[in-house]
C-alpha cells in the first residue's frame, strides 16, 4: 500500500493535522479552566463553534474532494490548521471570547478539510481488496496524530514553563526567595494550575497567579507556535497527494 506516494503523503497528512487540533484542543481546555476560571460544561459550550463547523465543514469538503479531487481541500485543510495555530498562539491570559471563537471556527474548518480529503486518498489510492485495512489505517493514523500532539506540544509547553516560571513569578511581584521555591511546582503550572500555598496573603496569592497564568501562556504560545510551523510544512506533503483509483463511496457524508 504505502508503494502509492498519494497513500503514503495522505497518511502523513493525516498525522500532522492530528498533531495539531488534537493538541489545541487540550491546550485550549486547560487555559479556558484554569486561565479563566471556567467550569467542564461552561468550556464545553465555548468550544462548541468548533464542532458546529466540523458539521458543515465535512459535506463541504466532500463536495471539493469529489468535484477537484482530494489536493485542494489538504492544501485548504493544513491553512486552515496553521492560521488557526498562529492566531491562538497570540491571544493572551486575559482575552475575551471574541477573540477566541473565530480561531474556534477555523479549527473546526480544518478538521473536516483534512479528514474527508484525506480518508479518500487513503482508501481511493489502495487496491479494493484491502479496502478494510486502508480504512484502519486512516483511523490509526488519526489516533497517533493525536498522542504525538498531546505529548510533545505538551512536552514542549511543560519545558517553556519551567525556563521562565521564576522570572514570571519575580515580575509578577513574587519575591525573589518565594519564586525560587515555586519552582519546582513548574508541572502544576504547566497545567494552568496556579501554586498557591494555603494560608497565603491575598495580595502574595494574586502574584502567584498572575505570575503562574503568564508562564503558562508562555509555554501554550510556544507549543502552537511550533503546531503551526508543522501544519505549514505538512502543505508540502499535500501537494503529493493525487485522485485515487478506487472512489469513496458517500464521502461527501463522511
Amino acid at each position: 500500500m504505502f508503494r502509492s506516494v498519494s497513500l503514503s503523503a495522505a497518511t502523513g497528512l493525516i498525522v500532522l493535522g492530528f498533531f495539531g487540533m488534537f493538541g489545541t484542543i487540550f491546550f485550549i481546555t486547560l487555559y479556558l479552566q484554569q486561565v479563566h476560571g471556567l467550569g467542564p460544561v461552561d468550556a464545553g459550550v465555548r468550544l462548541l463553534p468548533m464542532t458546529a463547523v466540523f458539521i458543515v465543514a465535512s459535506p463541504l469538503a466532500g463536495a471539493l474532494t469529489s468535484r477537484f479531487g482530494p489536493r485542494l481541500p489538504l492544501v485548504l485543510g493544513m491553512l486552515f490548521t496553521a492560521a488557526a495555530m498562529f492566531g491562538l498562539s497570540r491571544v493572551g491570559a486575559d482575552a475575551p471570547y471574541v477573540q477566541l471563537w473565530p480561531w474556534f471556527v477555523l479549527v473546526g474548518l480544518a478538521f473536516g478539510f483534512v479528514m474527508v480529503p484525506g480518508t479518500e486518498a487513503i482508501v481511493g489510492n489502495a487496491p479494493k481488496h484491502l479496502a478494510g485495512v486502508a480504512g484502519g489505517l486512516q483511523q490509526t493514523a488519526a489516533q497517533i496524530g493525536g498522542v504525538l500532539g498531546t505529548s510533545v506540544l505538551g512536552t514542549l509547553l511543560s519545558t517553556r514553563v519551567g525556563d521562565v516560571l521564576v522570572g514570571r513569578l519575580t515580575e509578577a511581584g513574587v519575591p525573589d526567595a518565594a519564586a525560587g521555591r515555586l519552582a519546582g511546582q513548574s508541572g502544576l503550572v504547566s497545567q494552568g494550575v496556579a501554586p498557591v500555598p494555603p494560608g497565603t496573603p491575598a495580595p502574595a496569592a494574586e502574584a502567584i497567579t498572575t505570575g503562574s497564568h503568564l508562564a503558562f501562556m508562555d509555554g501554550f504560545q510556544s507549543a502552537l507556535t511550533v503546531a503551526g510551523v508543522v501544519a505549514l510544512v505538512a502543505v508540502l506533503a499535500a501537494l503529493l497527494v493525487k485522485r485515487g483509483q478506487t472512489p469513496v463511496e458517500g464521502a461527501a457524508a463522511l
